[in-house]
């Protein structure tokens, strides 16, 4: 789902003054200015407002704002549930039910000017094929260096510690650097179409797992946290990171993973 003009939605709180634009000037008061009702594309408020107004919306609809990502809106119904994603003038939403979908859509398109963008197959780079057995996610136009490969750690986790170890050495790379770099991408070659799968019947339950190494930094001695967590069989987060501190013994080092894993 798209918004037409999403940021001229949002109302302004502050006082905001414009020049006389172009074709609307009027020659009895020249040097009189208007006072903004409504936002404008490349003000700065903008963004805040229109956010402010749809999430006033959303809440005042029955959604519920997430914890910990509030730009996510859930709302639920007996056992059945509907989430909302916004990503600026783009909506994704998804539920277990079908009416609650045409519920949201209808709700919507009374309050904003919306566009039906159809089943979501792409989204900020993401890749997305839908079928009734799950959901995969995929990147394979990001298989490029350093710039893109972060970008592509979004679906791929096992490029996560390569591409993080290389992302090191971008101030001041030298030839070792882009050797490892290429060999990246000739591992990426033969595997652009893997992804993740998200199957559509899997039991709700957190698991975590991590694992570090100790002092491999040749340069500070210090140890790499590895984490991930999936929700049943679907893998939900990872990430591969320096530890803040030098690790004195393999044991503290997997505690600082454990911690980090934990959080």
């Amino acid at each position: 789902m798209d918004v037409k003009s999403a940021f001229l939605n949002g109302y302004v709180n502050e006082e905001v003054y414009v020049d006389q634009p172009s074709g609307f000037e009027d020659h009895k008061h020249p040097n009189h200015v208007f006072k903004l009702k409504k936002a404008l594309y490349g003000l700065k408020q903008a963004p805040r407002q229109w956010y402010e107004r749809l999430s006033n919306f959303l809440l005042s609809h029955g959604y519920e704002r997430g914890i910990v990502d509030k730009t996510l809106f859930i709302k639920k119904s007996n056992s059945e549930i509907i989430l909302v994603q916004i990503y600026f003038d783009d909506i994704i939403f998804g539920a277990t039910q079908a009416s609650l979908c045409e519920e949201f859509v209808a709700a919507m398109k009374g309050e904003f000017e919306m566009s039906m963008m159809g089943e979501l197959s792409f989204i900020l780079g993401l890749q997305v094929k839908q079928t009734k057995d799950g959901i995969f996610l995929c990147q394979s136009k990001y298989c490029k260096l350093i710039g893109s490969l972060l970008y592509l750690t979004a679906s791929r986790p096992d490029i996560m510690f390569a591409v993080c170890l290389c992302a090191r050495y971008q101030a001041n790379p030298k030839e070792s650097h882009f050797k490892a770099a290429k060999r990246i991408l000739k591992y990426l070659k033969g595997t652009s179409s893997v992804g993740l799968w998200y199957p559509s019947h899997s039991p709700i339950h957190l698991i975590g797992y991590l694992d570090s190494d100790f002092a491999d930094c040749k340069l500070d001695r210090k140890s790499t946290s590895g984490t991930c967590h999936l929700l049943g069989s679907s893998l939900i987060s990872w990430h591969s990171k320096k530890q803040a501190c030098v690790a004195l013994s393999t044991a503290e080092a997997e505690y600082i993973a454990a911690g980090s894993c934990c959080a």
